[in-house]
């Protein structure tokens, strides 16, 4: 690989597959990166995984970096995979250049205030409905309060829709009952990049990125004050977002960590 290459690897969320979620994306970094694309191991198989955690997509990442070859590489981690991302930099800090989070959909049960505490009294009701009452449910309930949910795409579902659902469920199940080692990572000392939406739910994602800017020593937030977790910036700002992530990388690669910065929307 050219030593002007960044090896990386990208995690999608809960609902949109890999190349849908990162093709914008990928194409604005151009010759920046040598990606790896992966799946959530939810969806790898023809049924969802029994007894599914985290441990399972921490799994899944090791083994597709081992398959591509890389030693050190950096991490990209979109709602879901953002989770996933997390527990990983918990597990393997060392395989770690930088670790990017998209909007992680959690990020640990401790030390949840009251707000987002409901929040997740909210999913756990949410993943009782129906399925048609259920993803509009989920959707608004990842929405700033008056903000306007993305109308649905024309035509039939894809066949891959089928199982976002079921996955979704498990999912915040995973999450509900899931620990996330804090302390491992307090002392990951590699960048962390956070792109926020401004119009996503403050209650959750913002808690997410102010409780993450006092675990990690060098944390970059950046807010999209036009964007919200349906309509991310990895999807309608490409451009902007794989140039903070070629900041993070060449920093990354050329610099020591240094100590925690938080960056407002350019």
């Amino acid at each position: 690989m050219s030593d002007l290459r960044s090896e990386a690897i990208l995690l999608p969320g809960s609902v949109l597959p890999v190349d849908l979620a990162y093709g914008a994306l990928l194409e604005a970094l151009g010759d920046a990166v040598e990606p790896v694309g992966k799946e959530l191991e939810l969806y790898a198989g023809d049924e969802l995984p029994l007894d599914y955690t985290l441990d399972i997509e921490v799994e899944g990442v090791l083994r597709a970096a081992e398959a591509a070859g890389f030693q050190r590489f950096h991490l990209v981690g979109y709602s879901a995979g953002g989770a996933s991302s997390l527990a990983f930099a918990a597990r393997h800090p060392g395989r770690l250049r930088s670790l990017a989070l998209l909007e992680p959909a959690w990020a640990g049960n401790d030390g949840l205030d009251p707000a987002e505490e409901a929040v997740w009294r909210e999913y756990s009701r949410i993943i009782t409905l129906p399925p048609g009452q259920m993803m509009p449910a989920f959707i608004r309930a990842n929405l700033r309060p008056g903000v306007e949910p993305p109308p649905p795409p024309p035509g039939p579902p894809p066949p891959w829709m089928a199982k976002r659902p079921p996955g979704i469920k498990a999912i915040v199940s995973a999450f509900s009952a899931g620990e996330l080692d804090m302390d491992a990572l307090r002392r990951f000392r590699a960048p962390v990049y956070f792109a926020l939406g401004g119009l996503s739910n403050p209650d959750q994602y913002l808690k997410i990125a102010e409780r993450l800017a006092g675990v990690f020593d060098d944390f970059t937030l950046e807010t999209f004050e036009q964007r919200h977790h349906l309509d991310p910036p990895h999807r309608a700002e490409p451009e902007r977002l794989a140039a903070s992530l070629r900041d993070l990388w060449a920093r990354a690669q050329s610099a020591a960590p240094t100590a925690g910065s938080t960056r407002a929307a350019r």
